[in-house]
């Protein structure tokens, strides 16, 4: 069962936790603990029916984040399509899954402590980048090329040698 307690409206709410291999609703929790923020706590379980273990995070929600595109368009802040766009980046790199999933947690931290609700497409985007500067070059350069719309083999020369230059 996993229960959260929403910043929004004080809602307090809890769902069955099914096994990700056999959805099996009875699980037990194996090993509980804090990941460094203070709002998410990882909890490692075996389903009681097939053995199998997971890992399942619990997060305080809080108020929703706002990205406001290059268009003007506004969308919810997605952790899911931020971490998708970072495992695109970093396929088939030697980096674990679990690097990753941290760099969204300070990413969303990030947006989080930002005085307004609203954030600007472009305050993420260079987030995400200095963070996968600092994680794998290849796939800051794979991220770079797309969010920075590359058009041409020079764009992409350019960067890579600011890369190179600052290394």
């Amino acid at each position: 069962m996993v229960c959260s307690l929403s910043g929004v409206n004080g809602k307090f709410g809890c769902e069955v936790m099914n096994c990700p291999y056999c959805s099996n609703p009875n699980t037990r929790v194996v090993d509980k603990r804090e990941t460094g923020e203070s709002d998410v706590t990882r909890r490692r379980r075996e389903c009681l029916k097939c053995g199998k273990r997971f890992t399942t995070y619990e997060r305080i929600e809080t108020l929703d984040i706002t990205i406001v595109k290059k268009n003007g368009r506004r969308e919810n802040f997605d952790r899911h399509k931020l971490l998708a766009g970072l495992l695109k980046a970093c396929e088939k790199r030697s980096i674990p899954r679990e690097k990753i999933e941290k760099v969204v947690d300070d990413i969303e931290a990030k947006l989080r402590e930002h005085k307004n609700t609203e954030v600007d497409s472009r305050f993420l985007g260079e987030l995400v980048m200095k963070k996968l500067k600092g994680l794998d070059k290849v796939a800051y350069i794979r991220f770079a090329s797309v969010y920075r719309e590359f058009t041409d083999l020079e764009s992409f020369k350019k960067e890579m040698e600011k890369l190179i230059k600052n290394k």
